[in-house]
């Protein structure tokens, strides 16, 4: 999908990878964009409306709903990670509450509007959702059960119409990243291979050198293979 004229909702939208997705959006000439965060910020651009949304407030989300309208593409951005040791459930359900949960009732309340639309859904996820990094174990928790619900999603809505695709992102120059001293990709450069990716219809989106480092491997790979063969049991509906 080429967002040119098109509205798009970013979730997590007033610092790093998500602002400037909003700005990436805007350059390539949304039609509007809604620019979601927990708290009110000030944003510039033509087009660009800022919503207060908390992605765990359900309250929040259908107010959302009924400001927006209508939607092409939603971008679940909006994620926390804390680095733990599985020994605080409260920092387990920190994350999913966040990172799984969040996601999906932001799907669930705005897929109306995208089956309308036939639209897209973009999942922020990341590497670690793929092989856990031990010093933040919750978080790669939460990204590897974000990532199995994309799966299961991308099936479920094919016959819909709605398109389901996984960014999976390595490290991002992001105030998230900062205590990780390891090379990182700039937030703008990361927004830009998202809507590329996107833009080429690509199931996982790979979109910064750390993840297009095992791209092909993951496209040629067993688990891949697995998710298309498992696809056939998805109910065919297209109610």
């Amino acid at each position: 999908m080429n967002i040119a004229n098109r509205t798009v909702l970013i979730t997590g939208a007033n610092r790093g990878i998500g602002r400037a997705l909003v700005d990436e959006a805007v350059k390539r000439g949304a039609k509007r964009i809604y620019a979601a965060s927990r708290g009110g910020f000030q944003i510039a651009g033509a087009g660009v409306t800022p919503l207060t949304l908390d992605v765990t407030n359900a309250a929040q989300i259908q107010e959302a709903v009924k400001k927006v309208g209508s939607l092409d593409v939603l971008i679940n951005n909006a994620g926390v990670a804390i680095y733990d040791d599985l020994t605080s459930l409260d920092v387990i359900e920190q994350h999913l509450a966040v990172n799984f949960f969040g996601v999906l009732k932001m799907i669930n309340v705005f897929l109306p509007l995208l089956k309308r639309s036939k639209g897209a859904i973009v999942n922020n996820l990341s590497l670690v959702g793929l092989a856990a990094l031990p010093n933040i174990p919750a978080y790669s928790a939460s990204k590897a059960a974000a990532f199995n619900m994309t799966q299961s999603l991308r099936s479920l809505l094919a016959c819909q119409g709605v398109t389901v695709h996984a960014v999976v992102l390595g490290p991002v120059d992001t105030e998230m990243n900062r205590g990780f001293n390891v090379p990182k990709a700039s937030p703008e450069s990361a927004a830009a291979g998202i809507f590329d990716g996107l833009a080429k219809g690509e199931d996982e989106i790979f979109p910064d050198p750390a993840s297009l480092s095992i791209a092909e491997a993951w496209r040629n790979g067993a688990v891949k293979a697995m998710e298309r063969q498992f696809a056939v049991f998805a109910p065919h509906s297209a109610n």
